[in-house]
């Protein structure tokens, strides 16, 4: 037992010995990461609102006259320019009342001759004293009613012939039409109390977008709180990136609503693709502020740290370093910085979850602003 004892000391105190001359583990290697220069730069802050696009004409067409459908004379859906016969209705009754109006007109004008040369006749007697005075003036006064009675035929002709060419129903616009209402064959009445829909014409090219903005967004924007007109906007569709189409508002209201705090906002579009259809939802972005200095920097460059936005800017020995930072929107695919960082300071871009406050780096410089990054339009941000 005392043989065993000795040699279990004997191989502990060897294993203390050689792990006393065992050399210390390296330190862990800096983690590598992709840095990048803060960029500077003039850039405008822009507003943001959502609303519909709406056609700068709208109507409701309605027969002017009363009669059956005789024909349906467009393509629904389809797009007609101003004039083209869109419904016809039976134009008999009208042209009947044209040609007794025609005729009335006729029976006048002859009474007009009649009571004329009986007018003269007595003129001629009565300086003769042929007749009384009371007789000429009778029969000058007739023919002045008979010319009365000429006008009066002369205007129910001429409300014959225009009710008769309300028969072809036209469209008043130039735009896309809706479905027929009414299809051939069907009785349509001109009203009161109001005249049967037939169908709509909506006008395509250019069109409105309406949006309400913000008693703050008002006063920021530059030309809407001067009431000034043609101010630049620029759209996006829901589907599209960004906001490719340009435009400009035209209208701005006199006053904003006091229990919502907003005021309407028109913009008008040029719609050449026809894509721009009524009632779409529609992205605008207007500019919100006059140029001014920023610093910029990649979306991912951003960490958060519970409900404060960082940034870890590298110095020149390779220490990582805590920076929070106040964020603005994004412009051109960069964010900007309002507060916390300087143009050319070094940021890392790449790799910031290996990353600690305080810790050495093997940072990789890489160009801030990313190749397609032009390309990319505001997408909006925090104020």
């Amino acid at each position: 037992m005392r043989s065993i004892a000795f040699r279990s000391a004997a191989a502990l105190a060897a294993a203390a010995l050689a792990a006393c001359g065992k050399p210390a583990p390296p330190p862990p290697q800096a983690p590598p990461v992709t840095v990048a220069a803060a960029l500077t730069r003039q850039v405008s802050d822009f507003d943001e609102f959502t609303g519909r696009v709406a056609p700068v004409n709208q109507v409701e067409i309605r027969p002017r006259v009363s009669g059956f459908v005789r024909r349906v004379s467009f393509h629904e859906g389809a797009e007609v320019r101003q004039g083209d016969v869109l419904f016809e209705i039976d134009p008999r009754p009208y042209q009947d009342e044209v040609a007794r109006a025609a005729a009335e007109l006729q029976r006048a004008r002859t009474r007009l001759q009649l009571a004329r040369s009986e007018s003269e006749r007595a003129q001629r007697l009565v300086s003769s004293e042929a007749i009384s005075r009371e007789e000429a003036e009778s029969r000058t006064s007739s023919s002045a009613e008979a010319a009365a009675g000429v006008q009066a035929a002369e205007a129910a002709l001429r409300g014959a012939r225009l009710s008769l060419s309300w028969t072809v129903v036209r469209a008043p616009i130039s735009g896309r039409v809706s479905r027929a209402e009414v299809t051939e064959g069907n009785l349509v009445q001109a009203g009161p109390p109001a005249a049967t829909l037939l169908t709509t014409v909506m006008s395509v090219d250019p069109v409105y977008v309406y949006f309400d903005g913000d008693e703050q967004a008002y006063l920021r924007s530059t030309g809407l709180a001067g009431g000034a007109r043609q101010v630049p906007v620029s759209m996006g569709l829901a589907n599209e990136n960004g906001y490719p189409r340009q435009g400009v508002i035209d209208f701005v209201d006199n006053a904003l609503d006091p229990a919502t705090g907003t005021i309407r906002v028109r913009a008008r579009f040029q719609n050449p693709d026809r894509r721009l259809t009524p009632g779409l939802f529609a992205r605008l972005r207007l500019a919100g502020t006059q140029e001014y200095t920023a610093t910029l920097v990649r979306d991912e460059a951003v960490g958060t740290d519970q409900d404060r936005k960082f940034v870890m800017v590298v110095g020149k020995d390779g220490t990582a370093n805590y920076r929070g930072v106040t964020l603005g929107p994004v412009v051109d695919g960069l964010r900007v910085i309002r507060s916390g960082l300087q143009g050319g300071e070094q940021i890392v871009i790449n790799g910031l979850q290996r990353v600690r406050p305080g810790a050495k780096v093997q940072p990789t410089l890489a160009p801030m602003e990313q190749a397609d990054s032009a390309k990319v339009a505001m997408t909006g941000g925090a104020r």
